[in-house]
């Protein structure tokens, strides 16, 4: 393994990483230098920042670039407890009753314009994600509410100060879109890294056509020596599935990370034979819906409860899981995990019940009693990348249909969607949303569902210190079963109680590519494992 590692010991690590063993690997073998690896893109990212954004379309891009303070074990994707260094030298034993962190800094990594990347680079970027100034936007803040200072002391030392020792704090840290960013170009301008790259990962900015292709070339200072194996990548955006699927097929690319429906999956392995290899994953995403509490009616619970009443969960995963990249039926924690909720637990939330005419039922009652007569027309905001979004959403307009609404889609791309759904304003009625995290960590993958002035992402746009007050308590006790009875309250809180949000299905990853790439390994998350230093081409 060429990281500095240690196994990070977590209460609910095994337990976790036993639910999501079963993945399929790749063979090892002597990695060879040299190609350039041709992957397609789904999306492009709405700008280059990895500190806002939180879709797939800039870490697949821009990840390459990019160095982290740590790491998921790229050796070990699957495991949501195997953190490795990345710029640190090695990984540090808290102190202070497990409240301060200090990591020492490797002293040879450099930027690409040939500064040295030091602790106060480190201390800079994360200052900027736990703590952004006022206009600044930062996705994962709300991951961070157990830090209380960050600093760095010397070149070599940066240091992380909790509030309270939390098991969250690690695997938040590890997100692979904590990109490290020169000091001196944040203390010039907080907003350059959102039109510029500058880094220090294993490649080197090459260039980037909008709606085209971007590229990249081998870094030949990258701080691990021997990688990159490739020569560099050529990232082709296509937002259509058929043409994806062409291209693996046709050779035009290897690869594509995010995933495919299961009869492309077939219809691939039938083409191409052994010339296909095929990794799964059980997926820590979850497709959902956020009503805008900003938008009457959408202000009233009762509302927002019947549109979650509607919807079929059970019957739609046997349907969508044979043509759409979802699956699980599953509450606010990813399905599998000791904190989720089993299926009796979810059968009591409103939404989950196993009759469904029952439920609809109570829909069109709470209809009546909030004064939306039948035929209540809306606007479903919804992105337009057609796996998962589209799919589902023209799926939840049959369901809603079922209870009296007259829905339309509006779909955006990529960029739009997201400036629309961050505007925390009436400018959408309802909108498609999802809670897609790289390491598997519940008590800090829920931060999205906090009040808006405490998440940085809850797009429903409420406020409801009830489930603040149920965040902290979980997150500040380290006994597994406190955890899982705060965690139902939560969930009640959300799903059914209060209906801020609902979920529709969890995902389910496929990736068929070519034989020829080898070094990669699937994991619950299409952010991890993305920088592309550990693939090589067998050709």
């Amino acid at each position: 393994m060429r990281h500095a590692s240690m196994r990070t010991a977590l209460a609910l690590g095994l337990a976790a990483a036993l639910a999501l063993a079963g993945f399929a690997t790749t063979a090892a073998a002597a990695p060879k230098k040299g190609g350039i690896l041709k992957y397609i893109i789904p999306a492009e990212p709405p700008s280059y920042d990895g500190h806002r954004e939180t879709t797939f379309g800039l870490v697949h891009p821009i990840a390459p670039f990019y160095s982290l303070l740590i790491r998921v074990n790229p050796d070990n994707p699957a495991s949501p407890t195997d953190f490795v260094c990345d710029v640190c030298a090695e990984m540090p034993k808290p102190t202070d009753g497990g409240k301060k962190y200090a990591f020492k800094i490797r002293k040879d990594v450099k930027f690409w314009d040939g500064q040295p990347l030091t602790a106060k680079d480190v201390a800079a970027t994360w200052s900027k994600i736990v703590f952004p100034p006022k206009g600044v936007a930062s996705a994962r803040k709300g991951q961070f509410h157990m830090v209380s200072k960050i600093s760095a002391p010397d070149d070599e030392t940066a240091v992380f100060e909790l509030k309270f020792p939390s098991g969250a704090f690690l695997p938040a840290l590890a997100a692979p879109y904590n990109f490290l960013y020169s000091a001196k170009k944040l203390a010039q301008d907080m907003h350059w890294y959102e039109k510029n790259i500058l880094g220090s990962g294993p490649f080197k900015f090459k260039q980037h056509q909008a709606g085209a292709f971007i590229e990249g070339e081998r870094n030949p200072d990258y701080f691990f020596k021997g990688a990159p194996y490739l020569d560099g990548f050529h990232g082709i955006f296509s937002s259509k599935l058929a043409v994806r699927v062409n291209a693996i097929r046709s050779g035009q690319a290897y690869i594509e990370f995010r995933g495919f429906p299961p009869s492309h999956r077939d219809d691939l392995k039938k083409a191409l034979g052994d010339k296909l290899t095929v990794q799964e994953s059980d997926w820590n995403c979850s497709l959902m819906i956020a009503p805008n509490h900003l938008k009457k009616p959408f202000d009233d619970p009762r509302v927002r409860r019947a549109l979650t009443l509607a919807v079929d969960r059970w019957g739609g995963s046997q349907y969508l899981s044979k043509t759409a990249i979802v699956k699980t039926v599953g509450g606010v924690v990813f399905p599998g995990h000791p904190l989720a909720a089993k299926k009796a637990e979810l059968d009591k939330i409103a939404g989950y019940w196993p009759d469904i005419e029952k439920s609809r039922a109570e829909a069109k009652r709470l209809l009546k009693e909030a004064g939306v007569k039948e035929g209540f027309e809306f606007t479903l905001h919804n992105r337009g990348v057609d796996q998962p979004y589209k799919i589902v959403g023209t799926w939840l307009i049959d369901q809603w249909r079922q209870v009296g609404f007259k829905v339309k889609q509006w779909v955006q791309p990529t960029g739009p969607f997201y400036k629309v759904l961050r505007s925390r304003s009436p400018q959408y009625d309802v909108s498609m949303d999802f809670n897609c995290q790289a390491v598997v960590n519940p008590l800090a993958d829920v931060f999205k569902f906090l009040s808006t002035d405490r998440s940085g992402s809850n797009h429903a746009n409420y406020t409801d210190r009830k489930v603040d007050e149920l965040f902290d308590k979980m997150n500040r006790t380290g006994d597994i079963e406190e955890q899982q009875k705060f965690m139902r309250e939560f969930e009640r809180r959300i799903l059914d109680e209060q209906a801020h949000y609902f979920i529709t299905l969890w995902w389910y990853r496929i990736i068929p590519h070519r034989s020829s790439v080898k070094g990669w390994k699937i994991s619950p998350s299409h952010y991890l494992n993305q920088d592309l230093s550990n693939i090589w081409l067998e050709e």
